[in-house]
């Protein structure tokens, strides 16, 4: 068990290296956080420092989620439960990383790291619906909602084991609470959309 511990232990302070947060103080030195819409991701990187710098942070934050779950499957001692327990230690480090006092992303892309290499075709079909909903609304955090409700249905459909599909219920719970601002935003038509184009993201509805 101890074996075990330590695997979380150490998927969470991977977890908690905020790629955005570096790339932006080391190419403007400022805090990405007082910047766009202040998180610490691929989205805010991509409005903020532009697309090179965004494709970095993407996929370096996929990669945590990747090596989080092969943490995992290093020290399960045939558990399903471990590796899956480090993949949400990774997502929980991205969104409170303790190396930048608890303030965060919203995990969607190390997220996508975790559950590629976890649950590859659940997570698969979930994704082909929400990137066809960026795609058709620019709204990120829209497709970013769909990919995580969408996750445990399609997990369970898939007929994966209980400590999968627990998983990607507190998966989509930990993605709706990071995107509660965003839902209220979607609702009332203020959310930012994506410019393709790596711009500055327009405000839909104030600009």
């Amino acid at each position: 068990m101890t074996a075990q511990i330590a695997g979380i232990i150490a998927s969470y302070l991977l977890g908690s290296i905020s790629f955005s947060i570096l790339l932006a103080r080391w190419l403007k030195k400022i805090d990405i956080r007082q910047h766009g819409s202040g998180n610490a991701g691929a989205t805010n990187t991509l409005r903020v420092l532009g697309k090179g710098p965004a494709l970095a942070v993407f996929v370096l934050d996929i990669a945590k989620g990747v090596a989080s779950v092969l943490i995992g499957w290093q020290v399960d001692a045939g558990e399903d439960w471990v590796p899956v327990a480090c993949g949400l230690a990774a997502i929980i480090g991205h969104n409170w990383p303790v190396y930048f006092s608890f303030r965060g992303g919203k995990g969607i892309a190390t997220t996508i790291g975790v559950v590629a290499t976890l649950m590859f075709w659940p997570g698969f079909a979930a994704g082909v619906l929400a990137i066809l909903s960026i795609v058709f609304t620019r709204y990120v955090s829209l497709g970013s909602l769909i990919f995580a409700v969408l996750l445990p249905i399609s997990v369970a459909l898939f007929g994966l084991e209980a400590p999968y599909v627990w998983g990607a219920v507190i998966i989509c719970v930990l993605a709706v609470v990071r995107h509660r601002k965003n839902i209220a935003k979607l609702l009332n038509g203020t959310e930012n959309k994506l410019d393709f184009g790596g711009k500055k993201g327009e405000r839909h509805g104030t600009k």
